[in-house]
């Protein structure tokens, strides 16, 4: 998928999610939260910080499924993660999630957590993308400003919650896998979570529509070791 393609698909979903969405309560970021280290590096990126299209925006949204407070469940058809919080309600946010063939659904648990981390790509990834075999950590990794990393049956699944150097992509579908936030959402989303958090990620087709769906809209109708 071309990038002019992406990014004109995700346009499209924003537009015609916008008019559904006037109930939602957006986040916005909260800076105080920032470490020292997070201020510093965010400061220094040298990707284009793009907005993230309305939809997409972290928000607090209700909630309609029965995962427990705390958990993490995410919607990859709809390019959502929920953060469940207690009172039926969530917090949302917009991610990038991988093409179909690369894409990965099943019940996990975050193994392990890491501020800054560095990036180990595979051998498929550098062949394929033309990659260094080690990215320090930093404002220009593609892991971001931080990695959640998924296990289940006690084995890593190769697989991460992470933050991204493209924001422009959030709401679509290029990675090799991996679930991308905003640093800024990823960030966020580190400070709720802890290891053991439980993490439901949704098959293909199971997730709600997001043109008839209280969890894709919200309130008021509204594969492997370093993967990216």
């Amino acid at each position: 998928m071309s990038s002019l393609k992406v990014k004109l698909g995700i346009l499209a979903a924003g537009l015609m999610l916008s008019g559904c969405m006037q109930a939602t309560h957006f986040e916005a970021t909260d800076t105080k939260a920032f470490k020292p280290k997070d201020k510093e590096l965010l400061a220094k990126v040298r990707y284009e910080n793009t907005p993230v299209a309305e939809p997409f925006r972290r928000a607090i949204v209700e909630y309609h499924r029965k995962e427990s407070p705390g958990s993490i469940v995410v919607d990859s058809d709809n390019h959502y993660l929920y953060y469940v919080l207690d009172g039926g309600k969530a917090i949302r946010y917009g991610i990038t999630v991988g093409e179909e063939a690369m894409a990965w659904s099943g019940i996990a648990k975050v193994g392990s957590m890491t501020e800054w981390p560095a990036w180990h790509p595979t051998p498929g990834e550098i062949s394929r993308l033309g990659v260094p075999t080690y990215v320090a950590p930093g404002p220009d990794n593609p892991m971001g400003s931080r990695a959640m990393y998924l296990y289940s049956g006690g084995k890593d699944t190769l697989f991460r919650i992470h933050g991204t150097n493209q924001p422009e992509y959030i709401g679509a579908s290029i990675s090799s896998g991996c679930i991308r936030l905003t640093n800024e959402d990823a960030i966020d989303l580190y400070g709720r979570v802890k290891v053991g958090t439980i993490v439901v990620v949704l098959e293909p087709k199971h997730g709600d529509s997001p043109y008839n769906s209280r969890l894709a809209l919200g309130a008021g109708g509204t594969g492997q070791a370093g993967s990216y």
